[in-house]
């Protein structure tokens, strides 16, 4: 019995991602471990959960995706429990303002991360049984739109704008895959962009991001800060960078520089050079991933590859669209870069699902 292949194009551009996020972590965060006593701290955090991760990788490869599909209904009701949990006193826990972690002492995490999988994996079952009524509105389409309706506002409530707009976006690329009607998606979208646009209008909270986007020197020691920082951590770095390590932006300049805003410090360090290598990574990561979802015959197994990839580009977009200025400040990490144990477990196992479909014998041959 021959051994599965899988696609070494996309795994090499995940492995070369993490390593690339391993030694910007590594370059980026001493300054901050030093104020906890160890200057290694978060370093020597992350190569734990990147163990982790490589593990969770094995295990998406091999796990049986019928059985994934049969448990996904009670995956996804889990991920609302625990999203959910995030309020109850004792047992949420307050980072930066925002409610996005349970913390059980010896253990916390984030359950948003968990439920950008479970509610894809959840859609692909869903539009894979409704293969013949997605174009008709009510019947079809309303169902998946009312439940990744639901997951965006609990997360919106964190608040957490981003990750809701990455899981929407992405159940929206599924939605067009499974056949739905551009009208419909279109309409919805509309709805959607209006939605944004009352919730950053009625929440201070937003505006102040929006404001920092608009005109970030109007108040450049407050809300304009930290989107300053970045711009000026990017420009600094020129074509070539100013060389691994070398970053001014770092030392307590750029708040969460090895989190949410590595990519600027990667491009202070490594220049447009690096910049532009990480997002071709991701070009690849993108196009190969798309081409394991566009190539097998298993519709539920095409669809759960078309959510996983959409995720996991979209949220890369988005970060690095922040960090350049061009969109409104979100606070989503930049996948297999940004320091982080939730995410990088989880995104590491989507990506050994990913392989697994991809496996030989599960796609069509031309």
């Amino acid at each position: 019995m021959s051994k599965p292949k899988i696609d070494y194009i996309f795994l090499f551009a995940v492995l070369a991602l993490s390593a690339i996020g391993l030694i910007m972590i590594l370059s980026a965060s001493p300054t901050m471990g030093l104020k906890l006593g160890d200057s290694f701290f978060f370093i020597k955090r992350h190569l734990f959960y990147l163990t982790l991760g490589f593990l969770a990788l094995y295990f998406g490869f091999r796990i049986d995706l019928e059985h994934l599909k049969k448990w996904a209904g009670l995956i996804f009701a889990i991920s609302i429990v625990l999203l959910i949990s995030i309020y109850i006193p004792g047992v949420g826990r307050k980072v930066l303002g925002a409610s996005r972690w349970i913390d059980l002492g010896i253990l916390s995490f984030q359950p948003s991360e968990l439920m950008k999988f479970s509610t894809v994996l959840f859609l692909a079952v869903i539009l894979t049984n409704r293969r013949e009524q997605i174009k008709d509105f009510l019947a079809g389409l309303l169902p998946p739109l009312v439940l990744t309706g639901m997951v965006a506002v609990l997360i919106i409530r964190q608040p957490d704008l981003g990750t809701a707009l990455t899981i929407a976006a992405a159940a929206f690329i599924m939605l067009f895959i499974a056949g739905a009607q551009l009208w419909h998606l279109g309409l919805m979208g509309g709805v959607g962009v209006l939605g944004i646009a009352v919730l950053s209008i009625f929440s201070a909270y937003r505006m102040q991001r929006l404001l920092a986007y608009l005109d970030p020197w109007k108040d450049p020691q407050g809300i304009g800060f930290q989107i300053i920082q970045s711009l000026l951590a990017v420009g600094s770095g020129g074509l070539f960078g100013l060389g691994l390590g070398a970053s001014r932006q770092k030392f307590f300049y750029l708040p969460q520089q090895f989190t949410d805003f590595i990519f600027a410090i990667l491009g202070e360090e490594l220049g447009l050079v690096g910049g532009l290598g990480v997002v071709i990574l991701f070009i690849v990561l993108a196009g190969q991933g798309f081409r394991i979802a566009l190539s097998t015959t298993d519709r539920f197994k095409s669809l759960l590859a078309a959510g996983l990839v959409s995720w996991i580009t979209l949220q890369a977009l988005i970060n690095i669209a922040v960090v350049l200025g061009i969109i409104p400040t979100t606070g989503i990490p930049l996948p297999f870069i940004s320091y982080g144990g939730t995410a990088t477990i989880v995104n590491l196992f989507a990506v050994g699902v990913i392989l697994n479909i991809s496996k030989k014998g599960e796609l069509r041959t031309k």
